[in-house]
């Protein structure tokens, strides 16, 4: 009796000093994981993503954007993949992708396209065979947990039935798991990513729980549905409420007037200190969605210019990731280079010759129009010197008027306008150029006004 309660004894004390000593982590010791609602590096830092969306599977050549996504600060890049739905994209171009991540100090954000849409469209992808699309690529992923981050399958669930996603999505990770997947995963919400009836909004407790690592990041792609700040903050309040990881993995400006309030959006992410990533730098079947014209990283388009160099966007915000070491901080002077696609209108030609030292002049176009509202760009260019700041003033004659602006402070005062310099385009050499941008609104007629500059 006395051995048996010795023996009894023992055991307990075994038990209790290996739930003592039990250190193992819920996430693989070298890579990017989850802590309370961040994203953090193994040495604890925390990493909040500043990326942009690569279309790399449809544009395999393009090998040197992510060199320019680098040169913008960005921070990540979300690499668009193919298991077969389109050209697969195997082992050895998913390898050398990790290798482009790294070798620009991004964090490389994988996802497979496949599963877009599945259950409305015909020929997406389940997730189940998303998952085997990684397990493929096992060989190259594995080791590479301090850099790369499984986005298992992208907009998994179209519009029909999108409660199915709770269920598909578990099973993913689950499967992701037991097959020794120990990376950071990301899951996008059902609805064509956007969640609109909540899907995951209420339901993502189920599949973060799926996750014997605990190493699950949420994603809502916020479009159209996103188009006012009351919308974007009520859906970032509730799954803050339920104290959740989520990053916003796709975001665009603009279709049509009134639609992504992205301007909200990205002031809200860095409030929130919440990551995102913006689709796409280039090769969009609607162009409005390239932040770059023809990949051209010198031709940043307007809404390359918004999430790079506006307000809360990339380059005034990301920080490089630790692992690649000490982050060399990118310019705070956006490209002057204009963009080469042509405005619907021809803006009005700046002067042959250059004013006088010390002078300005600036050119207006509109660069696309709607029933009811218009994109327009200003180009200031300096004189003969260097100029130190700089106003420009128009009027409409036709009750147009400014809604936004970026790159510029501008007020509005009935039918006159008043543009003022941002701090960071102030500064011009002799005959240098910058350019800011705004959207407004019309009717009737949208007339080129004459534009007044002046400096200082």
């Amino acid at each position: 009796m006395k051995r048996q309660l010795t023996l009894i004894g023992a055991v307990v004390i075994a038990l209790v000093a290996s739930v003592l000593t039990f250190t193992s982590p819920a996430y693989a010791a070298t890579g990017l994981h989850i802590s309370g609602t961040n994203i953090v590096e193994s040495n604890g830092s925390t990493f909040i993503m500043r990326g942009i969306n690569h279309e790399h599977t449809w544009f395999t050549n393009q090998t040197s954007s992510f060199a320019n996504i680098k040169a913008t600060g960005a921070n990540t890049v979300r690499v668009v993949l193919s298991g077969g739905r389109w050209t697969a994209n195997n082992a050895s171009d998913v390898a050398n992708v990790i290798s482009l991540c790294k070798q620009n100090r991004l964090i490389c954000v994988l996802e497979d396209h496949d599963t877009t849409g599945y259950g409305e469209d015909g020929a997406a992808y389940p997730l189940d065979q998303a998952v085997n699309y990684w397990i493929g690529l096992k060989s190259v992923l594995a080791g590479q947990e301090d850099y790369v981050v499984i986005n298992i399958g992208n907009e998994p669930i179209g519009n029909n039935n999108p409660g199915q996603w709770t269920a598909a999505t578990a099973a993913a990770v689950q499967k992701m798991r037991s097959n020794g997947f120990q990376h950071l995963l990301m899951v996008d919400a059902p609805n064509w990513g956007q969640d609109w009836q909540y899907t995951m909004r209420d339901n993502a407790q189920t599949v973060l729980d799926a996750d014997t690592q605990h190493n699950t990041v949420l994603s809502i792609h916020m479009y159209a549905v996103f188009n006012t700040a009351a919308s974007i903050t009520s859906y970032l309040d509730a799954v803050k409420a339920k104290g959740w990881p989520l990053v916003i993995g796709e975001f665009g400006w603009q279709f049509a007037s009134g639609e992504v309030d992205d301007q909200t959006l990205m002031a809200e992410a860095v409030k929130r200190g919440l990551g995102y990533i913006g689709w796409s730098w280039a090769g969009n079947n609607d162009p409005v969605l390239d932040m770059t014209t023809n990949f051209d990283p010198n031709a940043l388009t307007t809404w390359g210019r918004r999430i790079v160099d506006g307000a809360n966007g990339i380059r005034a915000t990301s920080k490089q990731a630790t692992i690649f070491g000490t982050s060399t901080t990118p310019p705070t002077t956006p490209p002057t280079t204009p963009p080469t696609t042509p405005p619907t209108t021809p803006p009005t030609p700046p002067p042959t010759t250059p004013p006088a030292g010390g002078a300005c002049t600036a050119s207006y176009s509109i660069v696309g129009q709607w029933p009811a509202g218009f994109q327009g760009e200003v180009k200031v260019t300096a004189g003969g010197a260097a100029i130190n700041g700089w106003t420009v003033t128009w009027t409409y004659a036709n009750g147009q008027s400014v809604s936004q602006a970026w790159s510029a402070t501008v007020t509005s005062s009935g039918s006159a306008v008043t543009a003022r310099n941002a701090g960071y385009n102030g500064k011009l050499a002799a005959g240098g150029s910058t350019t800011f941008g705004f959207l407004g609104s019309w009717s009737g007629t949208n007339s080129v006004p004459a534009l007044s500059c002046t400096t200082g």
